[in-house]
């Protein structure tokens, strides 16, 4: 129970860091990545450059899909322009996936300290600035949290069962990925906590591909969420998200162990490997996607827009 306990403590800090470092960051420059998201939208790949940026910035897929949700539902931004935006979403999010693969958890002290002395006496962006290295330590100390419990979770009977079966079945591995990140509403959590139990040998690097496969569609609640209530056009950019999350997974899901095996020469560290997998998916899936992007909104207007 105590490990259990220790486990939820680790994603509550880690969800409060991705918290701290994505205030920090869109207070010091929300305002212009809304104007980006506002004003390249007219073609689909102007759209997914500028949402790659913002996704990249403020670290989180999630937070920008609210935010064009919110355009839409204020007939800011149309659902055709959403496409390219949504495409963006999926591969800017995979910034955050590299990032915690680099090697810092020796500085994470010192950037805990320093955040908090440049939060304390700081002001405007310069407490911004408090805000995302005071993240950036709080989320390295999750995950060195994650690395710690995964050999003693691993001993308990339950657990250990529910690590062989992610090992044995990458269905089920795909399903838990995808059911875990809907709970928590941060794809960007379980790929943490993924790269913890990889550093630990817990989980195989092909299990863990496939619950990042399937954080890909649990990420998607936290957009369906907020489209609960909105106009019919803020409701089709969510049912989107939902469709290419699903379609890439499924394109991939075959050739996981392919992938697997791929990003075992990418790199040494299975984190790295596990990073680099997820940039692969992202970008290809959302490149087989662009050149049909206004094509893919009016299938999703005609499947879903009588009920939208």
């Amino acid at each position: 129970m105590l490990f259990f306990l220790i486990f939820l403590i680790c994603i509550g800090l880690f969800l409060f860091g991705m918290y701290l470092m994505r205030s920090g960051l869109f207070s010091f420059s929300g305002e212009k990545l809304n104007r980006w998201l506002f004003r390249f939208t007219n073609k689909p790949i102007k759209g997914m450059a500028a949402s790659i940026i913002v996704t990249g910035l403020l670290q989180s897929s999630s937070a920008v899909m609210v935010i064009t949700v919110g355009l839409v539902s204020a007939g800011a931004l149309t659902f055709s322009q959403t496409i390219g935006i949504i495409l963006g979403t999926n591969i800017g999010t995979t910034f955050t996936a590299e990032f915690m693969a680099f090697p810092i958890e020796q500085y994470t002290f010192p950037l805990l300290v320093l955040g908090a002395f440049i939060i304390g006496l700081g002001r405007g962006k310069v407490r911004s600035i408090g805000f995302v290295l005071f993240g950036i330590g709080t989320i390295f100390t999750a995950m060195r949290g994650f690395k710690w419990i995964a050999e003693p979770l691993s001993s308990i009977s339950m657990v250990d069962k529910g690590f062989n079966l992610m090992n044995d079945s990458l269905i089920f591995a795909l399903v838990l990925g995808m059911i875990f990140t809907a709970c928590i509403h941060s794809s960007s959590a379980t790929i943490g906590i993924l790269m913890s139990f990889l550093a630990s040998g817990t989980i195989s690097l092909e299990a863990s591909i496939a619950a990042m496969l399937g954080a890909n569609i649990g990420t998607c609640i936290t957009g369906w969420m907020a489209s609960i209530g909105a106009k019919k056009e803020a409701k089709l950019t969510a049912y989107a998200h939902i469709w290419l999350n699903i379609i890439g997974v499924l394109l991939f899901f075959p050739f996981t162990k392919l992938l697997g095996e791929m990003a075992s020469g990418w790199a040494s560290s299975p984190a790295v490997q596990l990073a680099h997998s997820s940039v692969v998916f992202n970008i290809v899936s959302s490149l087989l996607v662009l050149p049909f992007a206004q094509r893919f909104g009016l299938l999703i207007e005609k499947i879903h827009g009588k009920r939208a």
